[in-house]
């Protein structure tokens, strides 16, 4: 090595080893609840980053509960305290408060000089803060960019991200928007919300007893009190002021004790606390009214209260990690993802519509939603902030014309592979798999399925936690979580109505609450047939096809119908039970109690009914076959007979294609499908004789109709998948 390249070594080894300097402005309780994990996941690395905190707005005011304290007690450092609020509570006092804040932060930035300054979110103070790091060249990484809320909130949040060089959002949609207004998508993170990393762990803790009690009182007990937070909407203060009046009577009426938080500074708040303290809602046996909740303690209350209402973030965001209803009253989120636990109040004459909301929501629990984040956003940003190259040159390119497609993420180090958590619960095992966007199976899980509900479910919970930890490791992002079973279920509540007899103890069921609860994913869970037919649609023959039905021929015969590209279920969820076709009056008997059926026909129950008999009759075994004394007699032994030339075999399968065949022309003459897809262990020894009598049995113009077997390995997993593939990519990330 020569003298001249060793320095040249050494200088870059150091440039290396540089710590970058990150500076986080923090301008109010609510945008702290978000930038904390991040600020926490910084400081333990100090061999990477140098953290430096800039304290702002609200945070240093004695009627908002002087909350900069809340970050001293979190033992950061606080750099710089800048007083950039000018009072007033109006459009006015806003405006000056952005142009004190542009006067006072050019001399902290020039004196702290960070590598990056985190801005989140959408407050007039984030926007000084975004425009004097801009015009001082120093770049940006704006969290929660993208988003959609219906106010000002809005410019002001698009306003940032186009003086932003880097972008964290939360959400796919976010994502598209950002994209569509020409961001550079190899500087878009897909992280999710960093609050939800400390809110799917707060759920599991046992202490929300006592902070409930040190807000609301002994008495108080869980799920049976309410979180109200409004704040005012400064394009339509008026309204707003009205709506927080209307809440008030509303709860005044309703009558159950409510933790009241004073609204944020916007225009338009001196007004609401005029009403509140009008109403004598500080002084109400049934309200606590308080200036700021730690936010530890604020998500342990949202999440073990009756309701919340409002127009907070919180509301259509965070509360849904834990199922809480929510009341969004107003304007003020229009444009938001919300999961299923919200209820929207748009405009209200009398507080009889936010009463009715209130009956109608409180006391109820949801299916936890990840529409904001998984968990892990904290650890994604922080990777993200070392790939920032500090010797790019600092000027935005813009990327004409908007993207009208979405563009997933392809930034080197995250390179997650969407997925879905499929069970598929089945008379004899139990299996679990994580199944990516395009269909692969990632990783199997197999266990023999318990004979008791209890231990059925301690085991599905067991299996999806090993799939869920190990999915980290294969870069794969679980969306939530599909559940294919046999017998009738309520896909909407996630009800198991009836079950099969080969599950027992599984009837009147909701798999969906446990599920949801233990592994804070969504839930979705249908019966094994109309899996089967939603893995055709989305990975199979049926890719493309209006409409189509798909028949399993195993254990049972089921099937599933798509008409129009939507799954078919009946009124009753009894839609698609293409095994109790009746094609024969005197036939043999059912295991639904019936008789003539095509399940006690065609069904693998059935061949292996059959088989016996004539193994019983010594009419079953040809030359080259063996059946040891251990080993029952089953289809396959039929099958291989009659391969062999056993005529008395033929025969059986015969019936039993035809059998099928009857069913399936009455099926075409019901809702005259396109295309038939035979699924299942049997399907290949069906496929011709359906063909047959199709031909012969059919009308005429039902004749042409396509008869394929399945190609799919798995289609009660993949169809499992689907349902959260399907459902989740058409509005989360």
């Amino acid at each position: 090595m020569t003298q001249k390249a060793q320095p040249k070594m050494e200088q870059s080894e150091k440039r290396l080893k540089k710590q970058l300097r990150v500076c986080v402005a923090t301008c109010n309780r609510a945008d702290y609840s978000k930038l904390a994990p991040i600020m926490f996941g910084i400081k333990s690395h100090p061999e990477i980053f140098d953290l430096e905190v800039v304290v702002l707005g609200s945070h240093l005011i004695d009627d908002y509960g002087n909350t900069f304290r809340m970050i001293e007690q979190d033992e950061f450092d606080i750099g710089s305290k800048l007083h950039t609020i000018v009072r007033g509570e109006d459009e006015a006092a806003m405006v000056e408060s952005v142009g004190l804040a542009l006067v006072k932060l050019p001399d902290v930035l020039q004196r702290l000089a960070p590598d990056i300054l985190l801005v989140h979110g959408d407050r007039f103070d984030a926007l000084a803060l975004a425009t004097a790091a801009a015009l001082m060249n120093i770049r940006i990484l704006h969290l929660e960019g993208g988003e959609v809320s219906g106010t000002i909130d809005d410019s002001i949040r698009h306003a940032i991200s186009k003086l932003a060089h880097y972008h964290a959002v939360c959400t796919r949609s976010a994502e598209r928007h950002l994209i569509s207004m020409c961001e550079d998508h190899s500087r878009i993170l897909l992280a999710g919300c960093p609050s939800y990393d400390k809110l799917l762990s707060a759920h599991q803790r046992d202490y929300y007893i006592d902070i409930i009690k040190s807000w609301l009182g002994d008495a108080v007990k869980e799920q049976d009190y309410i979180v109200a937070l409004q704040h005012p909407v400064t394009t339509d203060i008026k309204n707003s002021i009205k709506i927080y009046e209307l809440m008030l009577d509303a709860l005044i009426s309703f009558n159950k004790k409510t933790l009241v938080l004073f609204p944020n500074i916007d225009a338009g708040s001196k007004e609401m606390v005029r009403v509140m303290r009008r109403k004598g809602i500080e002084q109400h046996p049934n309200f606590r009214a308080v200036k700021h909740v730690p936010f530890d303690q604020f998500i342990q209350l949202v999440a073990h209260a009756g309701c919340m209402i409002g127009n907070s973030s919180c509301g259509v965001r965070e509360a849904g990690a834990f199922g809480t209803p929510v009341i969004n009253l107003g304007t003020r989120q229009t444009g938001r993802e919300t999961g299923e636990n919200v209820l929207h109040v748009r405009d209200a004459d009398t507080h009889n519509k936010i009463y009715h909301a209130l009956e109608l929501q409180f006391g109820k629990r949801y299916p936890c939603s990840k529409i904001y984040g998984d968990g892990n956003a904290v650890q994604r940003i922080l990777k993200f902030m070392q790939t920032i190259d500090l010797s790019e040159p600092l000027q935005k390119k813009f990327c004409f014309p908007s993207v009208k497609e979405c563009i997933s993420q392809d930034i080197d180090h995250i390179l997650e592979t969407q997925s879905a958590l499929a069970v598929d619960l089945g008379g004899t095992n139990l299996r679990v798999a994580i199944i990516s966007m395009k269909g692969k199976v990632v990783k199997k899980y197999i266990q023999l399925n318990p004979k008791t509900f209890e231990e059925r479910i301690e085991l599905i919970l067991t299996m999806c936690k090993q799939a869920m930890a190990d999915a980290v490791h294969l870069n794969c992002r679980i969306l939530g979580v599909g559940v294919s079973t046999g017998g009738r279920v309520n896909p909407q509540d996630g009800i198991v109505l009836h079950s099969t007899k080969l599950i027992n103890e599984w009837s009147s069921v909701d798999i969906r609450t446990p599920l949801s609860s233990a592994l804070h994913l969504p839930v979705w869970v249908d019966n094994d047939g109309n899996c089967a037919a939603l893995a055709e649609r989305k990975f199979g023959h049926g890719k493309g096809i209006e409409n189509f039905v798909t028949i399993i021929t195993g254990t049972g015969i089921g099937g599933g119908i798509i008409q129009h590209n939507e799954l078919i279920h009946g009124s009753t969820f009894c839609a698609a039970e293409l095994g109790h076709i009746v094609v024969s009056l005197e036939g043999p008997e059912c295991m639904c109690g019936s008789h003539g059926c095509i399940e006690a026909y065609s069904s693998g129950l059935a061949l292996q009914r059959e088989a016996k008999r004539l193994h019983d009759e010594d009419l079953l075994l040809m030359e080259g076959m063996t059946v040891n004394n251990k080993e029952q007699v089953n289809a396959i032994h039929l099958i291989d007979a009659a391969c062999l030339g056993n005529s008395k075999a033929e025969s059986v399968l015969h019936t039993a294609g035809t059998a099928l065949g009857l069913g399936i022309v009455n099926i075409l003459h019901m809702i005259n499908p396109s295309l038939v897809i035979l699924s299942g262990v049997l399907a290949a020894h069906y496929e011709n004789p359906v063909r047959q009598v199709i031909s012969q049995r059919a009308l005429l113009s039902a004749q042409d109709t396509k008869v394929m077997v399945s190609e799919l390995e798995d289609p009660a997993l993949l169809g499992a998948a689907s349902m959260v593939l399907d459902y989740t990519t058409r509005r989360t990330y």
